[in-house]
């Protein structure tokens, strides 16, 4: 059975998560909570990530070299999984950003075109 949203909580695009990660992890290693979590923070909380999304995606990017992984010890003093950028995953969160502004641009011109073409 799926779960209820919020009514403010949005559904990803796919493939959003995958540069959602790579944005989060910028800012220094971070476990998967950690990771969940700011992009929540970040988004207001209008973007939940489910652990079922989360993992799965790190795993693609781990295999593709986007990201690193090594075990350390979290704020809690439990052990976890911290994910790192690679050079390679800057260059890929760089090449996506562009990416996706272009696509945000060109859904923006459909959903919102100009004055004198609704004329």
């Amino acid at each position: 059975m799926r779960k209820r949203r919020s009514s403010g909580q949005l559904d990803l695009v796919y493939g959003a998560l995958d540069i959602l990660i790579l944005r989060t992890l910028v800012w220094g290693p971070t476990h998967g909570h950690g990771i969940a979590k700011s992009i929540e923070r970040l988004s207001e909380d209008a973007l939940k990530v489910e652990h079922g999304s989360l993992y799965p995606a790190l795993q693609r990017l781990l295999q593709e070299g986007w990201i690193k992984a090594s075990w350390g010890i979290s704020d809690n003093n439990q052990r976890a999984k911290f994910y790192r950028l690679t050079p390679a995953g800057k260059r890929k969160l760089i090449d996506e950003t562009s990416r996706w502004d272009r696509f945000v641009s060109a859904v923006t011109g459909v959903l919102r075109p100009a004055e004198s073409e609704e004329s």
